[in-house]
């Protein structure tokens, strides 16, 4: 049975990492089957979450790739990415910085832009709502507390965490980050809806501006500034 008639029949459950590789790949070249470059891919990067954090560029130097198959390679994995870290559990409640990072990191860590999402969360303190509010750079420099809290109105939230990466794989948080905290903090404490923490994101890596001390909704007292936590347990 040809490969596509056999995971039309009997799921992807029934290939291995390579296989499934190959079904993307399509077709052989350079003189390699298509299984034999997706195996190649994954000895080059160790497995399969490998290739897919694994940049264009070093797609492309795999035998049999090239420029443009490393984009649809790299697009394909990327949206199988996204797929599954793109839901929050809307039963599980956040009630600590780490609850809000199992929620929020998975989404934004993987990202090659700078991202600011918000999780909204009720009386309960279990999410009510997710928004991506802003994308890019330059975006998170206008960040409006406008374009934070009118979501929270349409969800009825009680409170709120606020996340964004930095792709560049270190999660200090800058000036800037804090400006933006305490601005939306401010807006929060006048609606009477809580900015609980705000996170910045690098990778596996995550900080939280409430344990150092901008916010003190999750604790009473501020944790020493060093705190930087390293891949999470999940």
């Amino acid at each position: 049975m040809r490969p596509r008639e056999r995971y039309r029949h009997h799921g992807p459950a029934s290939f291995g990492d390579a296989e499934l590789l190959a079904l993307v790949l399509g077709t052989g070249a350079g003189g390699c089957s298509a299984l034999g470059i997706a195996a190649g891919l994954l000895d080059r990067h160790g497995d399969l979450a490998g290739v897919a954090e694994a940049p264009v560029e070093a797609l492309a130097r795999q035998v049999g790739i090239g420029p443009a198959r490393a984009v649809q390679l790299h697009a394909a994995l990327q949206a199988g990415r996204r797929s599954a870290a793109g839901r929050v559990d809307l039963e599980r409640p956040v009630c600590t910085p780490r609850d809000a990072w199992e929620h929020l990191g998975p989404l934004l860590g993987p990202l090659d832009a700078e991202e600011l999402h918000a999780l909204y969360l009720d009386r309960r303190r279990r999410p009510c709502g997710h928004r991506r509010l802003t994308r890019g750079n330059d975006g998170f420099t206008v960040v409006d507390p406008r374009q934070v809290f009118r979501p929270a109105v349409a969800f009825r939230a009680h409170a709120l965490v606020l996340a964004h990466n930095h792709p560049s794989g270190d999660p200090t948080p800058s000036a800037q980050d804090r400006e933006v905290t305490r601005r939306v903090g401010a807006a929060g404490r006048i609606l009477g809806i809580a900015l609980l923490d705000h996170l910045v994101v690098a990778g596996t890596r995550w900080v939280s501006l409430a344990e150092r001390g901008e916010l003190p909704a999750w604790t009473p007292e501020p944790v020493p500034a060093v705190a930087d936590h390293g891949p999470s347990s999940v």
